[in-house]
């Protein structure tokens, strides 16, 4: 098997610095280059064509969100089939910036807060196709889709994280969800705790983690974080 090739863009040195070595030590990752702005980001991304790239949105010359959209736009004028993943990469958790990175071409979205071995998930998880969405960000977005839902059904469809899409409706006809699930389901996209969620509920944690795993069945994902992006992607939440 072939390993995921990433090209990283960071300005902050002890940050790159420390997730060049993260990579050195997991097998299956190669670094194909670095950089540490954003127009020699983009020279990057066009030379390299990496499975995934991991880019910072706080860059000194163009931000991040400028590096993805002339990057896919060069994708779009040279008709390239290149298949590359974008993970931002932030401190920013506000709903301007996480809207605009996959209103950009972003595919996934990661607090820097986050441990070094849930990046190298995220990572996996961008490469394979799925979103990965830091739990915290699923909250914001959800917000934003419920203070303008028609707005987040009108936007480009490079917004994967709020459209409808063919595969996962597929899912849903096939096993769809009852309504006492649907209920879970969007406390689950909000953030809470199977204690909360049976505090919420009025039910029992028992009943709420029988809830849970059948949602995980029907969904077809193995965590509550993968539920929450399914969930906002299908657009079972509103």
């Amino acid at each position: 098997m072939s390993n995921i090739r990433i090209v990283l863009i960071e300005d902050h040195n002890l940050t790159r610095m420390g997730i060049k070595v993260a990579f050195k030590e997991q097998p299956g990752m190669e670094l194909v280059g670095e950089a540490a702005n954003g127009m020699s980001g983009v020279s990057l991304l066009e030379t390299h064509l990496p499975d995934v790239a991991v880019v910072d949105i706080g860059l000194p010359d163009i931000d991040g969100i400028e590096v993805v959209k002339r990057f896919r736009a060069s994708q779009a004028n040279n008709d390239a089939t290149s298949k590359t993943k974008i993970l931002m990469l932030t401190m920013h958790d506000s709903e301007e910036a996480v809207m605009a990175a996959f209103a950009a071409g972003a595919d996934s979205y990661c607090m820097k807060q986050t441990e070094l071995d849930d990046l190298m998930t995220a990572i996996r998880e961008t490469e394979t196709g799925n979103s990965w969405i830091d739990p915290a960000i699923a909250s914001v977005v959800l917000r934003q889709m419920r203070q303008s839902p028609v707005a987040a059904n009108t936007v480009d469809a490079t917004v994967s994280i709020s459209a409808l899409e063919p595969e996962y409706t597929q899912v849903i006809e096939t096993y769809p969800l009852t309504e006492r699930e649907l209920e879970i389901l969007e406390l689950i996209v909000e953030g809470c705790s199977n204690a909360e969620i049976a505090d919420r509920s009025y039910i029992t944690v028992g009943t709420v983690k029988t809830h849970v795993r059948n949602i995980l069945n029907k969904l077809g994902v193995d965590d509550r974080t993968k539920a929450a992006v399914r969930a906002l992607r299908a657009g079972l939440v509103s």
